[in-house]
């Protein structure tokens, strides 16, 4: 991942912004503004990347949404002159109004972060990994990182997985994330994979363990070599900041609290069941690596 603010990125979700007739160009503003003044220096390429993206954005969002920008801005001492000049000539923010943004965290309000979710969940492989590239700048403002999913939690996922259990599977992500229920249905039922890579990145998955779930859990991906093996790569290029913004964001669509995962307890004794229930050469493909070329290890 890159390490500089990488706005010339967000160019590509200008277009994505009005795909299907659905604007979400005042989420982006929002969310980009939300980044940009989470760092308190920026070079001289990221302040024109910013400025430029905001003016075009600023054009053809709702008044509401210029007034939050500019009252988060005001109060931001590296406020480009250009955005607050654009802002100033279609909003007045005084101190008051101000006060009240200033106070607000810069964390996605559940509305925000269903049309993100929506945004992430509708878009194409590459928009997909463009989306998680520009989470990952958030890394920078101290989000909270939660512990590793217990050994447990990671081999009931894989165990559903190599069972060709969707339902189990969807039923211990839910708790092991906190996420909503058809949150995780969702997530198992995408044909391209991604989420499920954010959500093993989030849960410190060993990549191993990814891609025999990869392999076996959806055909839609594991008849496909080339897409696990992206996928594989995308797990290795993500960071864990990246996946837990994502993570809060599905969180807060859904209102869920932000906590750390939770260990999955409740059937230990099914579970130990259905191990021993499993076809020998399922129980044999968790004692290698299935793409032993390109597997890292997890150490990030």
């Amino acid at each position: 991942m890159p390490e500089s603010f990488a706005y010339p990125t967000l160019d590509g979700l200008l277009d994505l912004a009005c795909r299907d007739g659905v604007d979400i160009r005042p989420t982006l503003l929002r969310v980009l503004t939300d980044l940009y003044v989470q760092k308190p220096v920026h070079t001289a390429d990221e302040e024109v990347q910013f400025v430029e993206l905001a003016l075009r954005l600023i054009e053809a969002v709702d008044a509401a949404t210029r007034a939050t920008v500019a009252a988060r801005l005001s109060r931001y001492p590296a406020a480009p002159a250009a955005i607050l000049r654009k802002l100033a000539a279609t909003v007045s923010v005084t101190g008051a109004d101000a006060a009240p943004e200033a106070e607000a965290s810069a964390e996605v309000d559940p509305a925000s972060g269903h049309e993100l979710v929506e945004l992430f969940f509708t878009a194409s492989p590459d928009e997909r990994v463009l989306i998680l590239t520009n989470l990952d700048a958030v890394a920078e403002s101290g989000l909270h990182m939660a512990a590793p999913a217990a050994t447990d939690v990671l081999h009931r996922l894989e165990n559903a997985a190599l069972q060709r259990n969707p339902s189990e599977f969807s039923r211990t992500l839910e708790h092991a994330l906190g996420i909503a229920r058809a949150l995780a249905e969702r997530i198992v039922r995408d044909p391209s994979g991604e989420p499920t890579v954010v959500a093993a990145k989030a849960l410190g998955m060993p990549a191993a363990v990814l891609q025999r779930i990869l392999l076996f859990l959806n055909p839609a991906i594991g008849q496909s070599v080339q897409r696990v093996y992206d996928l594989a790569r995308l797990y290795d290029e993500i960071t864990p900041a990246s996946a837990a913004r994502m993570l809060a964001i599905w969180r807060q669509s859904a209102g869920r609290p932000q906590g750390r995962h939770e260990p999955v307890l409740w059937d230990d004794d099914r579970a130990s069941a259905r191990s021993q229930s499993m076809p020998a050469r399922y129980r044999a493909a968790r004692s290698r690596d299935p793409l032993p070329s390109r597997s890292k290890s997890n150490g990030r």
